[in-house]
């Protein structure tokens, strides 16, 4: 089936995202973390996700066409494969107001993104991708400001930014009630 066929079919929606997602020792340590916090000082915001770094914002596309999305992010990647560059650096622990978590650089991996949300088949076809500029991992947002000192000791006490992790590419397809699916995943490093 073309793609301009896939379009124009009547196809439900689903609702996509793509995130660089921790695996290893630090991830682990990331979802000790998230378990602690909320049993001990309640759910915040960043409790609805797995640890992740956001890469676009959530998109809707009809699910006829998710093979279209793979095909062009999977060849974004060989792209950035073949030169040897995705190496996500975690620049620090980050403590502002109402968010912790961890800052990330890594512009080859906004440019594999980008170049993604260019692919021509995509852009005839669909509105324009919401990249993400700003590299993060979320630790705890919306909390309770009772807790933040709490929050901040527990994040110091848990998490070193030093530890072992590999990051993966993913692409997941978030359900109405919050329940996720990974699509595909690549291994980044």
């Amino acid at each position: 089936m073309s793609i301009a066929n896939c379009y124009g079919s009547r196809s439900p929606l689903g609702s996509f995202i793509i995130y660089a997602c921790p695996v290893g020792e630090l991830n682990k340590q990331i979802e000790k973390y998230f378990d602690l916090s909320r049993e001990l000082y309640g759910a915040n915001s960043a409790h609805k996700y797995m640890p992740h770094c956001t890469l676009t914002g959530f998109f809707n596309a009809k699910l006829d066409l998710i093979p279209v999305y793979l095909e062009a992010l999977d060849r974004a990647y060989i792209e950035a494969k073949n030169n040897h560059f995705l190496e996500i650096e975690i620049e620090q622990l980050t403590f502002k107001e109402n968010w912790y978590g961890l800052e990330l650089q890594c512009d080859r991996l906004k440019q594999l993104i980008a170049n993604f949300a260019q692919t021509e088949t995509l852009a005839k076809y669909f509105d324009k991708l919401r990249l993400k500029d700003w590299l993060h991992l979320s630790l705890a947002y919306d909390f309770n400001s009772e807790h933040e000192t709490q929050l901040k000791q527990l994040a110091i006490e848990t998490i070193d930014i030093k530890a072992n992790v590999n990051w993966e590419l993913r692409f997941y397809q978030k359900n109405p009630d919050w329940s996720w699916k990974c699509l595909q995943s690549w291994a980044i490093n």
